[in-house]
């Protein structure tokens, strides 16, 4: 039995949630268990975690800027800052296991964990490895990765597939599709389409949406449009369609009840991060995926290109969706067979015991 474990990662909400539901499900198995996570000093994680219940603890760690900065040169001292911080954090916590779950704020603390004898574990939750998990895998026991093919980056005899864990409301929602059109108060009658850009929003999305509002407003008969468009763009997009007038578009800067949202959706237009794309296959939602191209070694496109290879989701690029987003949704919706064989293809993906998966291979390692 695990009873003092360290979790590591974070950035964004596709490392913070996995990790999440990785604690979850180590305290179910044993609730007097002790976790620590470790995450980067006024990241999201020093926000969300407590959130969640758990104790964290900031490094002063950053990212490299792809272009020239002073914080750059600042990257050695807050390196070398970390790793000491690292150092006594497992000293005092003395864990049995460290796990890392990707971003930057891993990596000191993974790094300090093998060189003090600690087994550590890694979870990738993308089908490109982050370059912090390439650097961590050569001394990990065991990496819990979600695609397959990770071989390309990771020793094969370490791989475990697992899948990406998910929010606990969606593996557990047994939400109808009526309760929640009420909830949002749509119109049952209409077909909803979902647009989801992250939390954050995603600027490309939201533009070509406004771009042609006046066709989407052709279709108000028949479609409607549940549009989370993040907090950086609601106050102008709200008075943009005010401006149009536009009664089958609903916008909210963000969606608390994703399970819901999902289940109002007869399709999703999303961003391909990680954590969407699980919860797309895990729900059997089919899907227009838009890679991201401001991300790290372009991996959004790998995720979603591992989707549309098994014929379960649709992609479009940015400079595509001014374009084609309309009439891809509108060609979509009007094939119910489309609709039905993207739903199925992408269920055959998912992997709903991902995180109980990933505890059994952490319980394993410090049994080694």
């Amino acid at each position: 039995m695990i009873n003092r474990v360290i979790i590591s990662g974070g950035g964004t909400g596709g490392h913070i949630f996995p990790a999440v539901a990785i604690a979850d499900e180590l305290k179910r198995r044993n609730p007097a268990i002790e976790i620590l996570f470790v995450g980067a000093e006024g990241r999201m994680e020093m926000e969300k975690v407590p959130l969640a219940g758990y104790q964290i603890i900031g490094l002063p760690i950053a990212g490299l800027q792809r272009k020239l900065t002073l914080s750059n040169f600042m990257l050695p001292y807050k390196l070398a800052k970390s790793l000491l911080k690292a150092r006594r954090i497992i000293k005092d916590f003395k864990p049995q296991l460290v796990v890392g779950v990707g971003g930057y704020a891993s990596g000191p603390i993974l790094k300090m964990a093998n060189l003090l004898g600690i087994p550590t574990l890694i979870q990738e939750q993308n089908s490109f490895a982050g370059k912090t998990n390439k650097l961590l895998a050569q001394k990990a026991r065991t990496i819990c990765v979600a695609y397959d093919g990770m071989e390309a980056y990771f020793p094969a005899q370490k791989i475990v597939l697992t899948g990406n864990p998910v929010r606990k409301e969606m593996s557990r929602s047994e939400v109808s599709k009526i309760e929640a059109i009420n909830f949002f108060k749509l119109d049952s009658s209409k077909k909803t389409i979902l647009v989801i850009g992250g939390s954050l929003g995603a600027r490309a999305i939201n533009q070509a949406l406004i771009h042609e509002i006046t066709k989407w407003k052709s279709y108000d008969e028949t479609i409607q449009v549940l549009w989370q468009c993040g907090k950086l763009y609601y106050d102008e997009l709200k008075v943009k369609l005010a401006h149009a007038d536009s009664k089958n578009i609903y916008l909210l800067e963000f969606i608390q009840r994703m399970d819901l949202a999902y289940a109002a959706a007869d399709l999703v237009v999303s961003r391909a991060g990680a954590l969407s794309v699980s919860e797309l296959c895990l729900l059997g939602k089919a899907s227009i995926l838009v890679p991201s191209p401001n991300v790290a070694e372009d991996h959004q496109t790998k995720n979603a290109m591992a989707l549309v290879r098994k014929d379960a989701a649709v992609m479009l690029k940015d400079d595509e969706l001014k374009n084609k987003l309309i009439s891809k949704v509108t060609e979509l919706l009007g094939d119910e067979n489309a609709i039905a064989n993207l739903s199925k293809n992408s269920l055959l993906l998912a992997k709903p015991n991902a995180t109980e998966e990933i505890v059994d291979e952490c319980e394993k390692v410090t049994k080694q």
